[in-house]
Order: structure tokens, then sequence, then C-alpha cells
């Protein structure tokens, strides 16, 4: 690729880039025109302004008619085919309404003034387009940076390039110092700290190593990784983020819909009452022009189009600003619903928690013949060939202490046990509570009411000490429920199917009140039912396959992004950066576009009726009701897009702390 093809594809892709580039001018108007309507719509004002350059300076009345004609067709005829299709199913709508209005204008001899009202709404209906092709640009844009190719590595260590759409499960790759990673897949070996800034919005560069996670479209630092593909190229969370964005550009909010059918019952009045001011005044025995006039300016004045054009930008804009700081939002519909959010329901593993297990405690039976060092090394060389996380937690802390793991022979594991091995010649066992069967321990009984995780190591078939592991609670999960609380009126609910000492444990910590521990999928169902017959618009956060019914049965439902794929496919939104802090801030930014929507209809309502009582009580000139009407269409346009700045997620962010 091209340099200059690069820039293109970063400027259409909503990435910045070096602001000295001398072509960005260029590539920002290529984007630009690459949208349909505003091609025509440009042509349309450039035959305006030609015929009003020849009207103005005594060209033949042919000329510049024809030039305003041509006008007419280039900046019409998507309105006119637009409303043909509505009138076949038996509805008006605004595109219709203007068509007629610009037709009566020619009607009655004033082809300027029809031309004018071509152009301006021709102008807002392309700021429109622009603005749900940036919104939808702006995540889509992620599919553009991934990588064509990739290089698979064979069994004999031969490499061969293929499409990285070629690319199946298992298949392993090598990428290079610089190059984009083809797909999905975890690191097998080497090390690299990897740009993931267009996936999780992460401003830093992450390290990889042995069985990390990497992302399709991100890029490789300095190192060089073999990876395995661990998801389909159409399953990656780059696929996956463009097909959200589709369903979020095809799907209508409710407030969107009531206007339309507002907007029916709306034409059929306004063309009842231009008929009525046509009809009435002639028999009466007013002239033909002013009435055709006066009639011709109400109808545009009054047509809704900015009532209609009020809500979409506003909450799409909201989506694509979303998914620039990676939460992801499937809908319009959702960014309604998460405003009038009035209670978050929380599960806790994964979601309140960051689902890894830690060493916490170290307790040994007999300090004074095996001290704690000693207890955590014998464990942790009993545990090193365990693949179970909680042994891994012990052998990881071990090593974080700086403790000499020594090696163990005759290793066995026992599921849903524990784990055994000769160490230095001692048999040492690993053992749950469930499987040991010796005297009561005080520590344990501690550990255990403590809401931690116990394990008992015995050596020779004595216990010798008791390690408590528990599930850290997540570094913002504190001031997440406080910020949720403030947003809501009401403290979150804990729902989880963990037990309930270690539920109480993390709530305690987090400062959630309403525990409900032990749920089966149907009772946290249940009980996100009961919340929402109690009156509660409920927005359940959560993370695992049990969670996904309760999903279902929520209001709205965010999955956070390390979740099962069952969890994401049904939740209505995903952080991808896997941060609990995004929760809030995402219902901050969904109140905001709500509040630009009350001020859009606020503001399109106050126009028309100022522009139609001076109509109807005054004398509106028609050039000056298509100024008012489109002025008012383009305004709430450009209002709806102040939700596209970061000054806007900053600001729902403060409202979350």
């Amino acid at each position: 690729m091209t340099l200059t093809a690069l820039e293109v594809t970063v400027a259409e892709a909503s990435f910045d880039r070096d602001p000295n580039m001398a072509n960005r001018p260029l590539s920002w108007r290529a984007a630009l025109w690459s949208v349909v309507s505003v091609r025509w719509a440009g042509v349309a004002l450039l035959l305006f302004l030609a015929g009003l350059a020849a009207q103005l300076n005594g060209a033949p009345e042919t000329i510049w008619w024809t030039l305003y004609l041509a006008c007419y067709l280039t900046g019409g005829w998507g309105s006119a085919w637009a409303g043909a299709q509505a009138l076949r199913n038996k509805a008006l709508d605004v595109d219709l309404l203007m068509i007629v209005a610009a037709i009566g204008a020619v009607a009655i001899g004033q082809i300027f003034d029809g031309a004018l009202l071509i152009v301006i709404f021709a102008t807002s209906g392309a700021l429109d387009d622009v603005a749900t092709k940036h919104t939808a640009e702006s995540v889509k844009g992620l599919l553009d940076l991934a990588p064509d190719r990739a290089v698979v590595v064979g069994g004999d260590g031969s490499e061969r390039v293929v499409a990285a759409s070629e690319l199946v499960v298992g298949d392993r790759v090598v990428v290079r110092p610089g190059e984009r990673i083809p797909a999905d897949g975890a690191v097998l070996s080497g090390s690299s700290e990897v740009d993931q800034c267009s996936i999780t919005g992460e401003s830093m560069p992450v390290a990889k190593a042995r069985a990390d996670e990497v992302f399709a479209g991100t890029v490789n630092g300095s190192g060089v990784l073999h990876l395995v593909v661990t998801c389909d190229p159409s399953e990656t969370v780059v696929a996956r983020i463009v097909e959200l964005v589709a369903e979020a550009s095809a799907t209508k909010a409710k407030t969107q819909l009531l206007i339309e059918k507002i907007e029916q019952r709306y034409s059929l009045g306004m063309v009842a009452a231009t008929l009525a001011l046509i009809v009435i005044p002639l028999m009466l025995g007013d002239h033909l022009r002013p009435v055709l006039l006066r009639a011709m300016t109400f109808m545009i004045v009054a047509s809704p189009c900015a009532v209609v054009l009020a809500t979409m930008p506003p909450l799409l804009s909201a989506i694509a600003n979303a998914g620039r700081h990676g939460v992801l939002v499937k809908s319009a519909v959702v960014v309604e619903h998460l405003a009038g959010t009035s209670i978050v329901a929380l599960d806790k593993t994964g979601t309140l928690t960051c689902g890894i297990p830690q060493l916490a405690s170290v307790e040994p039976l007999q300090p004074d013949v095996v001290d704690a060092r000693r207890l955590l090394q014998l464990a942790a060389a009993a545990e090193q060939s365990s693949e179970h996380p909680l042994g891994r937690a012990i052998v990881a802390e071990a090593r974080r202490r700086g403790i000499a793991i020594p090696p163990a022979d005759d290793f066995r594991a026992l599921p849903g046990r524990g784990v055994r091995a000769i160490v230095g010649g001692d048999f040492v066992e690993v053992a749950s509570p469930q499987s040991y069967r010796g005297a009561p321990l005080a520590e344990l009984a501690s550990i255990v009411a403590a809401g931690a995780t116990a394990a008992i190591v015995l050596v020779d078939g004595v216990a010798i000490g008791v390690l408590g592991l528990t599930d850290q609670i997540r570094p913002d999960a504190v001031a997440s429920v406080a910020a949720m609380t403030a947003l809501t009126s009401a403290p979150p609910v804990l729902l989880t199917g963990d037990n309930g000492r270690a539920a109480r444990r993390v709530a305690q910590h987090a400062g959630i009140t309403d525990v409900r521990a032990a749920l089966l999928p149907e009772q946290k169902v249940e009980a996100v039912r009961g919340l929402q017959a109690s009156g509660h618009r409920v927005l359940l956060v959560g993370d695992g396959v049990n969670d996904a019914p309760a999903m279902a049965a929520a209001r709205t439902s965010v999955a956070m992004g390390a979740g099962a794929d069952l969890t994401l496919q049904t939740a209505d939104g995903v952080t991808v950066r896997d941060e609990l802090h995004t929760i809030p801030t995402i219902i901050g930014l969904a109140r905001q576009a709500r509040r630009v929507v009350i001020a859009n209809l606020a503001i399109a309502a106050a126009f028309i009726a100022v522009l139609v009582l001076w109509d109807l009580f005054g004398h509106l000139p028609l050039p000056l009701g298509v100024a008012g009407h489109e002025g008012s269409t383009v305004l709430v346009a450009l209002n709806g897009m102040r939700l596209l700045t970061n000054r806007s997620w900053r600001a729902a962010a403060s409202t979350a702390r």
C-alpha cells in the first residue's frame, strides 16, 4: 500500500495521523465526496449558483430557467424517488412534501425559490448522510486495518503466504516487527509489545508473551510472535465490531418510530391545511398567485424535517463515540434504554472481580516447624505441573515472593480433590476441603468464613497448613459501584452463582448491600424479572455463559469483553476494554444523547411554531421560510453530531466518577 493510500484509509477510518501532512485536506475531501448524496447536492448547488449568476447578470430567461430546472433534477431526484416509494406504500413523507412545494413554486413562476428549497433540502439530507457515514466509519474502519495476508508456518518450519480470510482455527502464523496481526489468536512463542489501541482504546502498547491473547488488526511491536489461530476470521473481535455497527445503523429507536408515525398523521393534516389555505381564500375572491405562494410557504415551514432528524443523529453519534472508547452498543434502541436505566445488576466473577484467583493467605499450622515460606514452597512444588487455576495462582505467588521451587516427581492430579507429588522425598498433597478427612482445623474454618477458597497442604498425610485463595476485586470496582449508585439513585444488586460467603466478601468491599448468591441461571432470570416487576429498568452486566439467559431477560445488558462468546452475542453492548468503569460512563453518555434529542425536538417545534404563525398571521417571504425551515434541520443535525467528540466522552466519564 502506498503512503497516500494508507493516509486515505486512515482518514476514512477516523484515525488520527500527523496533522502536518500536506495532503490531509485532500484525504478529507475524498472521504466526504464518497457520499453519493453529497455529490448530488454539490452539483445541485453549482447549478443553482450558475443560474443565479445568469439571472443577476441579465442573461436570457431560458438560460437561467434551464440551469434552475437542472438544479431541480440533480438535487431533487432522490427526494422525489423516496416520496414516490412512500406514496406507493400509501404513506406521505417530508420528501414528497418538499417536492410538491418546489413544483408549486415553479407553477407560480417562483423557480428561484423552488431551486433554493431543493438545494437546502438536498444539503441537509447530505449532512445527515455524512453524519451516519462518519458514525459507521469510525468503527468500521477497523476492518480496513486488518491485513489481507498472513504468513502460515508449516509443521516442517516452512512458511507460506495465504489470504487472512483462509486461516482456520489451529493454523500457526508468524508476525514480524511492525506487522499487523492477521487473526485472533494466542501466543505460542516469542514476546513483544502490541499496539491494540484500535481494538481496546489502550494508549500504551501491551506486553505479550506465551499464552497471551492477541487480536486481528492490532500492530506488533519490536519482537517476533508465533501465534496459533483460535478464532475463525469471520468471528474475530474486529468482525464482531463491524456486525454490531451494521446492526446499530440499521436499527431505529422507538422514539424515531413514534416520530415517523406522528409524521404520517401530521403530513396528512398539513396537506388538508394547505388545501384549505388554497380553496377558502379563492372562494372568498382572493387572487390565485398570492394564495398559492402563501400555501406553498405554509407547506414548507410546517414540514417536520427537523423533528424527524432530531433523534437518530444524536443516538448514532453516541454509538460511534462509545465504539471509539471500547464500548460497543448494538443499536439506537439500546442507547435509549441505557439512558433510562434505574438500577444495575452485576455478576461477581469476571465482572466485579478479575476472574483470576490469587493467593490471599498462607496459614501454617505449626509455624515453628514449617513456616509460611516453607509451606508455600512445598505447595508450589506440588502444583507446578498443574493446569488448574488455583494451582497456577499458588505457583505464581511463590515466584513473586522469590521462593525457589524444587522439582517434584510422580505428579498426579485428582479431579475435585487436589494434587499430590513427591517433593524431596516427602509425599506432598494440596487437597480441597471436601477431600480432607483429618481433624477440624480452625484456620480452615476462618478462611472459609471469610469467603475465600481454601486448600489444605499435607506432608505424608499430616496437615501442615492452609492456603486461602480469592478472586481479586477489580481496582475500579469501588468507584464504579459508587458512580452507578449516583447515576441511578439505587445501589447495584449483586447476582452470582458463587457461594454466599464469597459473594458477601466482594459485595462488602465494593459497597453493595443487596446480595443474591448461589443462583442458578434460571434463578438469575427470576431475579431480573422481579426487579423489573417492581418498576425498575434493569441493566445487567455479566461475562459468563450462565449470565446469557438473564441478559436476554433484562431491559438492557452489557457483557464484559473477556466473557464467553454466548454472552457477547446475547448482550446489547460489550466493553471491549474489559473495564468496569465504562459501565457508568456509557450510561452517562446515553443520558447526554437523550438530552440532545429532547433539545432537538424543542428546537424543531419552536422553529415550526414561529414560522407557521408568521405565515398565517403575517407575511412570510418564501425564501425566508425555506431558510428558516432548512436552517432548523441543519441545526439539529449539527447538534446531534456534537456527541461524536471526545469532550462528550470525557463529560460522561466525569459524571461517572
